[in-house]
């Protein structure tokens, strides 16, 4: 069985509250998740955030929009009750409850048209006719779409990142990988880490940089621009020269990828070596803006309980 959209999920959350009285969300959620007899993976499932569970999320639109339509209500902080209006919605038994069942009552309606972007006047025909499809098609919830939509921007730009680094000059890396570390909080300043990095060249060494801006410890730094794996031998003579210089930390930096026999070495050794593939290099200029630039931004804010606790 697959996990059930927030609508479906809205036909056993009324049930439950006109049988079982209020529940807090969390029960209403493992009720909804035996309802559709879902197993331990599927119940564990994230959003892309891992903030919550996927049921605990479309448990907790299918609450809201219920809320919207009065329905349900909340006599408390984070507990939900069935109200007069639901329970005649229950009893009458419609086959499924969803958006378009929730249109007959004026506040959710009310509610959908608040919801709805701006547009110009020009525009309301074909608003209209995108509302009518999103209340037909609509699956998963706003916030739900959001993660899981920004998620594969993410993955599509790291995409982009890193066959524009691997079609970058050798010396273009070179300081890409010096503008990452200062990000990160290397190196102290640019122009110190400019002098570190891409200076040694020292039996596998490509550059030395400190690991705070007081310079307490080095950080021993090897840049490959490969499109092979990397392998054990490398690593190899990466910890060797590490040893030879009686460094403690490496970092191995490449734009291809690591074999497992490379990976499963710099586990085993004393010296702390950690290996950065192309991926989590890609993954690493996007956290820390480097070759990147900010396009929108959208805050998401949700009601502060803690606020309205003595309102009640």
């Amino acid at each position: 069985m697959t996990i059930p959209n927030y609508q479906q999920a809205m036909t056993p959350v009324l049930r439950a509250l006109a049988t079982q009285g209020p529940k807090h969300r969390r029960e209403l959620s493992s009720l909804v998740a035996d309802h559709f007899r879902l197993d331990e993976a599927e119940r564990a499932a994230v959003l892309p955030s891992g903030k919550t569970t996927v049921i605990m999320s479309r448990v907790g639109w299918a609450l809201a929009y219920l809320k919207q339509a009065r329905l349900i209500e909340a006599p408390r902080r984070g507990v939900y009750q069935i109200t007069e209006r639901g329970r005649q919605a229950a009893t009458t038994s419609p086959e499924k409850i969803n958006t378009e069942f929730l249109l007959q009552f004026s506040e959710f309606r009310e509610f959908r048209e608040r919801s709805r972007p701006a547009v110009s006047e020009g525009d309301h025909e074909n608003r209209e006719a995108e509302a009518l499809s999103l209340t037909n098609t609509e699956e998963i919830p706003p916030e739900e779409a959001l993660e899981t939509a920004y998620a594969r921007l993410r993955a599509s730009l790291e995409a982009e990142l890193l066959d524009a680094v691997k079609q970058a000059s050798p010396a273009f890396f070179e300081q890409l990988v010096i503008d990452l570390l200062v990000q990160m909080g290397y190196g102290g300043s640019r122009p110190e880490a400019a002098r570190a990095v891409g200076r040694s060249g020292d039996g596998g060494i490509d550059g030395v940089i400190d690991e705070d801006r007081l310079g307490l410890d080095a950080i021993y730094v090897q840049a490959k621009r490969w499109e092979a794996a990397v392998g054990r031998p490398e690593i190899q003579k990466f910890a060797g020269a590490l040893q030879g210089q009686r460094a403690k930390k490496g970092l191995f930096i490449t734009t291809s990828i690591f074999t497992r026999e490379a990976e499963e070495f710099s586990q085993r050794i004393d010296t702390r070596v950690v290996l950065i593939d192309g991926r989590r290099l890609a993954s690493l200029m996007f956290e820390f803006d480097v070759g990147v630039n900010h396009r929108t931004s959208y805050t998401v804010k949700q009601l502060d309980g803690d606020y309205f606790e003595d309102a009640l």
